[in-house]
């Protein structure tokens, strides 16, 4: 599409103004993932340096346009990029065109359906030998893989907290993604994972992923096979978590990090930034998880022994010093 002919059919009333003029398929994150065209906006120059190869359309400002427009790649040009960006988004949304075809939901005779559970009309699809148990809510554009368990009062696909201050006040931003479950999941009591914002993409949770009571994974996450969440934490949007990760009792991970294969968020940690493969955190904010230690140590005098240093293991403290780099 091209963003003049969408202007057309929304007849918007916002001032813009196209330059080098491009066709792109989808509009995404400059952090996003897709195979697609996509038109971004940018309203720091903080991002110019790191536009992804796909984006043919940026949405900017008349100064950063002089930078990032160039021969494959065009601009429209507004006051407010953001905001901009977001009100197209959510105009789009309300058009057949841009969001998911519809189609009838699908249920596969062999799963177990609680009669207390509400299941959307259309695009779900439930495969062979699921579980799910009353009082789940399953939203459209979701689906759910064999042999995965979806337990008491869980909501899959659920609108995710994305919104954006303007002149007149708050504004929601329109989730039309969806929610992939993979094969032999668990999602316990009360977890929430809400759907994508983008109509690409999806909310993912991979094979063998194991969410316990009261978890919350926000949109556009991704999980990798064999990873295991513990209860009351709390996953932002976009994170990637790779294969065989553990995240602790009550831990907190910002949007848009990775953490890595074999990863561990211990309990209570705060991660803020990217954690490696192989390597655990703890703390608030959370850091090297042995170096926690280390400094645990420290600021308590040595009066720490190992064997209790190993009973705080997954522990995090939450006084002042916690998670401070000691001199």
């Amino acid at each position: 599409m091209k963003a003049s002919e969408v202007f057309e059919r929304l007849s918007l009333t916002i001032g813009y103004k196209i330059v080098n003029e491009q066709s792109f398929d989808v509009f995404m994150l400059s952090e996003s993932k897709c195979d697609f065209k996509a038109c971004i906006f940018i309203d720091s120059e903080k991002y110019i340096n790191s536009i992804p190869s796909n984006v043919t359309m940026v949405i900017t400002n008349e100064e950063l346009s002089r930078v990032v427009v160039n021969e494959e790649r065009g601009a429209i040009i507004t006051e407010e990029p953001r905001l901009f960006f977001f009100t197209m988004h959510n105009l789009l949304s309300k058009t057949e065109w841009y969001t998911r075809k519809q189609f009838c939901s699908c249920i596969d005779s062999t799963a177990e359906i609680s009669k207390l559970a509400e299941i959307s009309q259309y695009n779900v699809i439930i495969e062979e030998d699921v579980v799910i148990e009353p009082f789940v809510m399953i939203y459209p554009n979701v689906r759910i893989r064999k042999g995965s368990i979806i337990r008491a009062g869980a909501v899959i696909g659920g609108c995710g907290f994305e919104f954006k201050r303007n002149q007149s006040g708050i504004m929601g931003v329109e989730h039309v993604g969806g929610v992939e479950v993979g094969e032999y999941v668990e999602i316990q009591n009360n977890s929430c994972i809400d759907r994508a914002i983008y109509p690409w993409d999806n909310t993912v949770l991979g094979d063998n992923v194991k969410i316990d009571n009261l978890v919350h994974v926000a949109h556009g996450v991704k999980i990798d096979k064999n990873v295991m969440v513990v209860a009351n934490s709390g996953i932002g949007g976009r994170v990637e978590i790779h294969e065989n990760a553990w995240i602790g009792f009550g831990a907190t991970i910002r949007n848009g990090i990775a953490l890595g294969k074999n990863s561990r968020a211990n309990m209570g940690a705060v991660v803020t930034k990217n954690v490696g493969d192989d390597q655990a955190v703890s703390g608030n904010f959370a850091m090297d998880h042995h170096s926690f230690i280390k400094n645990m140590k420290r600021m308590t005098g040595g009066a720490i022994t190992k064997s209790k240093i190993r009973s705080l293991d997954l522990l995090y403290i939450t006084s002042g010093f916690c998670g401070k780099k000691v001199a």
